[in-house]
């Protein structure tokens, strides 16, 4: 084993708050850059006018559907990988991956002819009226496409689950720096308009896969070894995979449900502007969500490992310094938020078919800088279920916090109470923090009854 690769399973099975905060600082750049770009579409994408940005706001759900199975099967790849790493068994551990990657092409296909198929209708249940133009001239090349995406964040998950960072974050730099420039190349120089944006983000998409598979398959010095003679097909092993990845998709699915809820509440109340408004805002919301992202990503690889290892003490102690963590950043993000509302708001304002955005982003992103606060303990044990496996409790946990909470106190404050589009805003802070409150208890539980189980059948016996 390379010097390097031994340093980062060493580093993933040993402290577990050193191992997120080294896992994680990475995954922080990574995300950072992916809402950096994802930020560039919407800024570029404003200046074309508040119908091309709503219309990015209508799709972007069903984008986030179609990261969700890459992010999904990487998920479960991750656990799987991680558990049989900190069990030692490296053979299961490659045929984990092998398995991840031929189950990211079946899935690719299948959903690129349903999505693809059902494109308009699906539009038009959302309610995107007069943007339904800007709507699918977007969505046909993005879906089109959908291979790229999911073997991303399969291939991505791959490289985080045995700690090696670095790569994971170099691609995904590769994808977000062209992003950014091929954004305003494709929308205006080329007068591509709308869809120049979702050409920019296909081409640097692909770029990023490239790399990626030249690591895996061309130079192959990964700790793990993915070459095809490795696969052995094994249908416990999909099964296993799938328990952690099809929760996790199905989360995704609640995230971009929760938003179709949101932009048909904020139609009704305020017409399809305040979708706009909110597509911007929910920008900057997750521009400042990204530490915990990538704290979260590094729970899920440090708690796979420890629960591998039948190792209680650190998968409570990632579970709780994480949170600790989590909070202690998303109180000086939330702030800076709060504080600087006004000058982000116009960043969204650069033309004069956007300038009357400014001020209505500005309140939206003031109300929303609380939403970080409430994330934390929700997220992070979210992120620990998956990591051992347990992806229905995760999914459980979002459910709750996502689907239910948050858009039921959203309808209540916003049309029981007459606060109007605030209303909204406010539903889905408080909404997110009850859940998150009752997902943080149920894991603070779960890792009780495994230190329990841990203690009984793994302790030394004595006579």
């Amino acid at each position: 084993m390379s010097g390097e690769k031994s340093k980062n399973i060493e580093m993933i099975t040993g402290d577990p708050k050193k191992a997120i905060v080294k896992l994680a600082i990475p995954m922080m750049i990574s995300m950072l850059l992916i809402m950096l770009y994802n930020l560039a579409d919407s800024i570029w994408v404003a200046g074309l006018g508040a119908d091309a940005l709503a219309a990015i706001g209508f799709i972007t759900p069903l984008f986030m559907v179609l990261v969700g199975l890459g992010n999904g099967i990487g998920a479960g790849a991750n656990s799987l990988i991680a558990r049989n790493i900190g069990a030692k068994n490296y053979s299961q551990a490659n045929n984990a991956g092998l398995h991840a990657i031929v189950l990211s092409i079946v899935v690719s296909i299948i959903f690129t002819i349903l999505i693809e198929g059902f494109m308009v209708p699906i539009l038009e249940f959302m309610g995107a009226g007069s943007t339904i133009g800007y709507a699918m001239d977007y969505s046909y090349i993005i879906f089109g496409f959908l291979f790229i995406f999911v073997f991303s964040g399969v291939a991505s998950a791959i490289f985080r689950s045995e700690g090696d960072m670095r790569r994971a974050t170099i691609a995904i730099a590769v994808t977000a720096i062209m992003n950014i420039i091929l954004d305003p190349i494709f929308i205006y120089i080329l007068d591509f308009g709308i869809a120049g944006a979702a050409w920019a983000t296909i081409i640097s998409a692909s770029l990023s896969c490239i790399v990626m598979s030249y690591w895996i398959w061309g130079k192959k010095d990964l700790y793990l070894d993915l070459s095809p003679k490795n696969f052995n097909y094994s249908t416990q092993l999909m099964l296993d995979t799938l328990q952690v990845a099809i929760p996790s998709t199905l989360e995704n699915i609640i995230f971009s449900a929760l938003a179709i809820i949101i932009n048909s509440m904020l139609v009704i109340a305020a017409g399809t502007t305040a979708v706009a408004v909110y597509t911007a805002s929910m920008r900057i919301v997750q521009l400042s969500m990204i530490p915990l992202i990538g704290i979260g990503t590094a729970v899920l690889t440090v708690a796979g490992v420890a629960y591998g290892a039948h190792n209680y003490v650190n998968l409570k102690t990632a579970h709780i310094y994480s949170i600790k963590l989590g909070f202690a950043i998303s109180i000086i993000l939330g702030v800076i938020m709060f504080a600087f509302s006004a000058p982000i708001a116009n960043m969204f304002s650069y033309t004069q078919a956007s300038a009357s955005l400014s001020p209505q982003i500005a309140s939206a992103i003031s109300v929303l800088s609380l939403f970080v606060l409430a994330i934390p303990h929700g997220m992070m044990s979210s992120m620990m279920f998956q990591g051992v496996g347990k992806g229905v409790y995760s999914l459980l946990i979002t459910l709750l916090r996502s689907l239910i909470l948050e858009s039921v106190f959203a309808y209540i404050f916003c049309f029981i109470f007459g606060w109007g589009v605030t209303g909204i805003y406010a539903g889905v802070v408080f909404g997110c923090f009850v859940g998150g409150t009752i997902g943080f208890l149920w894991a603070h539980f779960f890792t009780y009854k495994f230190k329990q189980i841990s203690i009984r059948k793994y302790a030394p016996k004595t006579d």
